[in-house]
C-alpha cells in the first residue's frame, strides 16, 4: 500500500465529521487548491476603497483608540464590518458594503493603558454603552475574522472619516487561553489504545476557515485536503489525523481577510515548522524523539559541563559555511555543511579540539536556523578570476554579479525559526536529513569539548505583509509585526520588526527557543537586536528554556537601545540599561570603542581618522588628522578600556584621569552611563565580531602606514588580551587569531565566500584580495585601495601563526584562573584594583591587581596583569606591589610560549616596585 493510499482510505469518515460541524456556507477548497500559488483572491477589495492608514487600535477586546482624535469629537461612531472585506468609507457618502454596522459610545481614557502611550492622546471608544454590557464574548471574537473599519458619521449617516484598527491587543486579549497551548505545529503522539496519531494545530484567530493539505514526500502533489476545526475560544485550528505521518509533508490553506487585498487564500508553510523541504515550500512531519533522528551515541554525549557561571564562558563566533568552505581536509561534499564538523581529523576540527584544551567553552554558531535567502538547491559559489591585482574592483564585482543566487549569506534573514537551514545540509528536500546532520555537528562539538551556542534572530521577519516568503503576517495579518501609528511595519532593525510583546509573538519565541535547547542541545543563545523585546519575554524565555533542558542555558544579546522601542517608548526593553539583575548578558560597545576607535556606524573619514587606545591614539598618529588627538582623549579611552576590563559593572569604583574617583556609572559614555551592569555575567566583551571591520582590517585603516608586520600581528595580540582579562563573559570572533581579514569589508553579511574565508593552515589570512563589495564600502575605496596594494601590509604566515600561538596561551591565561573570571560584583570589588591610574598614569599600559586569597580555583595568591599598547619598552613603578615576590605566569615559562619577550626583556624589580615591559606585549606576573 502506497503512503497515498494509506492517507486516503480512513479519511471520507473524518472529513464528513469534521464538515458536520461546520456552517452551512463553508466552502472547503478542493484539493488542486493545496498545489495552486501562494495565493488566491476569493472576494478582492472594491476598487473604490483605498487602503486606509491603522490610526485606531484595540485597547482590549471592548475598547479601542482612535489616535489624534479629540476627546470631544463630534458625529456618531461606528464600527463597520464585512465578512468578504467589500466596505466603501468615502467621506462624504454614504457607507456601503457593511454587513454590520455596530454603535460605539465614548468613554473616559483607561488610567492603566502605559503600553499603548507610544501611540498617543485619541478618542477612547466602547463597544459597551452605559448600562448596557454590548455584544457577548463569542460576538466580539467573531469581529476579528472579517474587516473591521472604525467611521465617523454625521448626523445625516454620511462619512466624515473612517480607519483601519490595529488589533494585537484585542487578540491577546480574547483569545489569551491560546498562550497556554502546549503543542502547536505538527504532534506525532501516541493515542489512546497504543496507537500513534499525528494532531495539528495552528493559531489563526482571525481566519474565516484553514485546510490542511498534506503530501506524501517533499514533491508529490497533495494527496488530501483536510478541513481543520476551530476553536473560539482560542482561535486555534486543530486536525486529527489516526496514523503516524512521520515523513510526510504539509501546509495550510488560511481564509483571511487582509486590508487592502480583500478576502485571499493563503497557502502557508506552519510557523511552528521543526524541518522543510528545500526551499522551505512544506514543512516536514516527524518526531524530534525518534531513534531514526538520533546519530549514533546522540543520548551518551551530554553537553560539556564546564561552565558553571556564565563568566566561565569563552565564547567562539563562527559561520557553519566559513569554517570548512574552504578546508581542503573536509572532503568536498562535506564543506559549508553541517557533517564538516563531524570530519574529526580537518585542520578546522584540530583548531577547534587545540581551543577547547587551551580553554575555549563554547562555539557560538551564526544563524543556522531556516533562512530565507540562500537558494537551498542549486546555490552558485562565484569564484574571481586568478591573478588580479589586490586593490582591484573585479573581485567584488564577480561576487556580487551572483550574490542572491550564491551560497553565502549571514543568515538575519528568517523565514522559519525552528528549523535548521536546508542549504548546510547534504540534502535540504529531506526534512529528516537536516535535524540528523544538524544533531551530529552539535555531538562532535560536544565531543570536542565545546558547547553549542546560537544566534537566534527573532527581532525580525524577512518579510511581511502578503509576500511569498511572509509565513506570519499571512496567517494572522497585522498581529505579528510591530506596527506605527498609521499601521505600517515598523523597519528600524533593517527590516520587518516583530512584536515580541504580544502573546503569541513571545510564545512562538519561548517556545522556539525551548525545542533548541531541549530536543538539538543548544547551550545558549545569542539574541540578535535584543533591545527590541521585553524584558519580560527573555526571562519568561529564560526560564523556560531552563525548565525544558534542565540545565541552566545561557542567553546572551544585543541590548542596543534604538528604533521605536528606543528609552522604554513601548516596553521596559531587554537592552543594556534595562537588563541590570537579570542575570542576561549584553555586549559592551564601552571598551571596545574605546579600544578600537570611533564606533560601529563611523563615516569613512571618522574611520581613519578616530585611532583608538590599541592602534595609536595620540601616540602614534596616522597623519590622517588635520588636529592630532590630544594626551587627554588617550586618557579619557584608557580609562573607557579600564571599564570593560572591570565588566562595565555599575558600582566598580575607578581612580579616573581627572583625579577623582568615580563609580562606573557616573562615567559618560556618548551619554550614558559608561558602567551599566549590576553583575559580571551581565556583560560579553569583545574587540571583533561578525559586524563591521575585522580588528586586522581596522588597524590596517588606523594603525601608521609604516607599523610593521610584526607589531601588527602584537597590536592583534593586544586586542585579544584586553577581551581574555576582562572580567564578564569572553567574546572571540572565528579567526581574530589569524589575523582575519574581509579585505576591508565593513559588512560582509551577503559578500560571499570570497571575503568571508578563513584558512586554517594559517598561512593567508586574505587581506588584498580586491576591494570589498561596492555597496557597503563605496566611500572608503579611496583610503582602502592604496593600503590593499601595499605588499607591507599583507601579513606573513609566521605572523599569522604567532597570533593564533598567543591566542592559546591567552586561552590557557584565562582558564588558569578564576580570577580572570569572578563570579559576582561583589568579589570583583573586593579582588581587581587597577594600578597606573589617575592623572600621572602612563596611558598605555593597562595594569590591574587581583586578589586570590580564599578564592576557590584562583591558582594564586596574587595575579597582576599589565597590557603595554605603547609602541616602546615601558617601566612603571608600582608602590602598591613593593617587596612582592612576584614571577612570570607559568604559561608565559612554556617552551612553547608565543610570545619570548616576557622571559626575554620583561622584568620585576621588587624592592623597588618596578616593572619593565616590551613594546605591545600582555603578560601576566603571579604570586604564589
Amino acid at each position: 500500500m502506497t503512503p497515498s493510499e494509506r492517507l486516503r482510505m480512513p479519511l471520507f469518515a473524518l472529513i464528513w465529521l469534521v464538515a458536520a460541524a461546520l456552517p452551512a456556507q463553508a466552502a472547503w477548497p478542493a484539493l488542486a487548491a493545496c498545489d495552486a500559488g501562494f495565493q488566491a483572491v476569493l472576494a478582492p477589495a472594491p476598487t473604490s476603497a483605498p487602503l486606509l492608514p491603522a490610526r485606531a487600535l484595540w485597547l482590549d477586546g471592548q475598547r479601542l483608540r482612535w489616535g489624534g482624535l479629540p476627546a470631544q469629537a463630534q458625529g456618531r461612531f461606528v464600527l463597520a464590518t464585512s465578512q468578504k472585506g467589500q466596505i466603501v468609507a468615502t467621506p462624504g457618502q454614504p457607507l456601503t458594503g457593511a454587513d454590520r454596522a455596530l454603535p460605539l459610545h465614548a468613554v473616559a481614557a483607561p488610567t492603566d493603558d502605559a503600553r499603548f502611550a507610544w501611540f498617543g492622546a485619541g478618542l477612547t471608544l466602547s463597544l459597551a454603552a452605559p448600562q448596557r454590557p454590548g455584544p457577548g464574548l463569542q460576538e466580539r471574537r467573531a469581529l476579528h475574522r472579517q474587516q473591521v473599519l472604525l467611521v465617523q458619521l454625521d448626523s445625516q449617516g454620511h462619512v466624515l472619516q473612517a480607519t483601519r484598527v490595529q488589533h494585537a491587543a484585542a487578540l491577546d486579549d480574547l483569545f489569551a487561553g491560546a498562550e497556554r497551548e502546549p503543542a502547536l505545529g505538527a504532534q506525532v503522539r501516541p493515542a489512546a489504545g497504543g496507537r500513534t496519531q499525528t494532531r495539528f494545530k495552528l493559531w489563526a484567530p482571525t481566519a474565516q476557515q484553514v485546510t490542511l493539505c498534506l503530501h506524501a514526500d517533499a514533491r508529490a502533489p497533495a494527496n488530501q485536503a483536510l478541513a481543520m476545526r476551530r476553536d473560539s475560544a482560542t482561535g486555534l485550528w486543530a486536525a486529527r489525523w489516526p496514523q503516524d505521518l512521520s515523513g510526510h509533508y504539509y501546509t495550510y490553506l488560511v481564509d483571511v481577510f487582509v486590508p487592502g487585498a480583500g478576502l485571499v487564500r493563503n497557502r502557508v508553510t506552519d510557523p511552528y515548522a521543526l524541518s522543510l523541504n528545500a526551499d522551505s515550500r512544506r514543512t516536514w512531519i516527524g518526531n524530534l524523539d525518534a531513534p531514526a533522528l538520533k546519530p549514533p551515541g546522540w543520548d551518551q554525549t551530554p553537553p560539556p559541563a564546564r561552565v558553571q557561571k556564565t563568566t566561565d564562558m569563552v565564547i567562539y563566533e563562527l559561520h557553519v559555511r566559513d569554517f570548512s568552505v574552504g578546508d581542503l581536509s573536509v572532503p568536498a561534499a562535506h564543506r559549508g555543511k553541517y557533517s564538516a564538523f563531524a570530519e574529526a581529523t580537518s585542520d578546522g576540527m584540530q583548531h577547534l579540539r587545540k581551543m577547547s584544551e587551551a580553554g575555549l567553552t563554547d562555539v557560538h554558531l551564526l544563524p543556522v536556523f531556516d533562512l530565507a535567502t540562500v537558494p537551498e538547491k542549486g546555490c552558485v559559489t562565484p569564484v574571481p578570476p586568478a591573478g588580479l591585482p589586490p586593490d582591484s574592483e573585479a573581485q567584488q564585482a564577480a561576487v556580487m554579479a551572483s550574490a542572491a543566487e550564491d551560497c553565502f549569506n549571514w543568515g538575519y534573514d528568517p523565514f522559519h525559526f525552528t528549523a535548521p537551514e536546508g542549504s548546510f545540509a547534504s540534502d535540504a528536500d529531506d526534512g529528516a536529513v537536516r535535524i540528523l546532520e544538524f544533531r551530529r555537528m552539535v555531538q562532535a562539538l560536544h565531543k570536542a569539548g565545546l558547547r553549542v551556542g546560537m544566534d537566534v534572530v527573532y527581532n525580525h521577519t524577512t518579510a511581511s505583509g502578503q509576500h511569498e516568503k511572509s509565513v506570519l503576517d499571512r496567517i494572522v495579518p497585522g498581529y505579528y509585526q510591530r506596527l506605527d501609528r498609521e499601521g505600517r511595519v515598523e523597519t528600524s532593525t533593517c527590516c520587518d520588526n516583530t512584536a515580541t510583546e504580544h502573546r503569541m509573538m513571545a510564545k512562538l519565541m519561548i517556545d522556539s527557543a525551548v525545542v533548541w535547547a531541549r530536543d538539538h542541545r543548544i547551550d545558549s543563545f545569542r539574541f540578535d537586536l535584543m533591545g527590541h523585546q521585553p524584558r519580560a519575554a527573555m526571562e519568561r524565555l529564560q526560564a523556560a528554556v531552563n525548565r525544558a533542558a534542565g540545565r541552566p542555558i545561557h542567553l546572551i544579546g544585543e541590548g542596543w537601545n534604538f528604533g521605536e522601542v528606543k528609552d522604554g517608548a513601548r516596553f521596559v526593553q531587554a537592552s543594556q540599561l534595562s537588563l541590570n539583575g537579570s542575570g542576561i548578558a549584553t555586549f559592551s560597545d564601552r571598551g571596545r570603542d574605546a579600544a578600537r576607535g570611533g564606533g560601529c556606524c563611523d563615516n569613512a573619514q571618522d574611520t581613519v581618522q578616530r585611532q583608538g587606545w590599541l592602534n595609536g591614539l595620540h601616540f602614534a598618529p596616522n597623519g590622517s588628522q588635520a588636529t592630532p588627538a590630544t594626551q587627554a582623549e588617550l586618557l579619557q579611552a584608557a580609562d573607557m578600556v579600564r571599564v570593560g576590563l572591570a565588566g562595565t559593572l555599575r558600582d566598580f569604583r575607578l581612580h579616573t584621569f581627572d583625579g577623582s574617583e568615580k563609580a562606573l556609572s557616573q562615567i559618560v559614555y556618548a551619554g550614558q552611563m559608561a558602567g551599566y551592569a549590576s553583575q559580571p555575567g551581565e556583560v560579553v566583551n569583545y574587540v571583533e565580531n561578525h559586524d563591521n571591520q575585522t580588528l586586522f582590517d581596522i588597524h590596517a585603516l588606523k594603525l601608521p602606514r609604516a607599523t610593521s608586520s610584526e607589531d601588527r600581528a602584537r597590536v592583534q595580540v593586544l586586542g585579544m588580551a584586553l577581551t581574555a582579562f576582562s572580567q564578564g563573559v569572553a567574546y572571540f570572533h572565528a579567526g581574530i587569531e589569524a589575523l582575519r581579514s574581509k579585505s576591508g569589508d565593513r559588512n560582509s553579511y551577503d559578500s560571499g565566500d570570497w571575503f568571508n574565508r578563513l584558512d586554517w593552515t594559517f598561512s593567508d589570512n586574505h587581506w588584498g584580495t580586491g576591494l570589498p563589495p561596492q555597496r557597503e564600502n563605496a566611500a572608503l575605496w579611496p583610503v582602502l585601495k592604496p593600503l590593499l596594494a601595499d605588499p607591507a601590509l599583507k601579513p606573513r604566515p609566521q605572523d599569522i601563526r604567532f597570533t593564533r600561538d598567543a591566542f592559546y596561551d591567552l586561552l590557557r591565561l584565562r582558564a588558569s584562573s578564576t580570577l580572570f573570571r569572578l563570579p559576582d560584583a561583589k568579589a570583583v570589588m573586593q579582588r581587581l584594583r587597577f594600578l597606573n591610574t589617575g592623572p600621572q598614569q602612563v596611558p598605555t599600559v593597562m595594569a590591574a591587581h587581583l586578589d586570590g586569597r580564599g578564592l576557590a580555583g584562583a591558582g594564586f595568591a596574587e595575579l597582576v596583569y599589565f597590557i603595554n599598547a605603547g609602541t616602546d619598552t615601558t617601566t612603571l613603578l608600582l608602590p602598591s606591589l613593593q617587596g612582592k615576590a612576584l614571577s612570570l605566569h607559568p604559561v608565559h615559562l612554556q617552551p612553547g610560549a608565543a610570545d619570548k619577550r616576557p622571559v626575554q626583556q620583561a622584568q620585576w624589580e621588587a624592592q623597588p616596585g618596578r616593572m619593565t615591559l616590551p613594546a605591545r606585549s600582555a603578560l601576566v606576573y603571579v604570586l604564589h
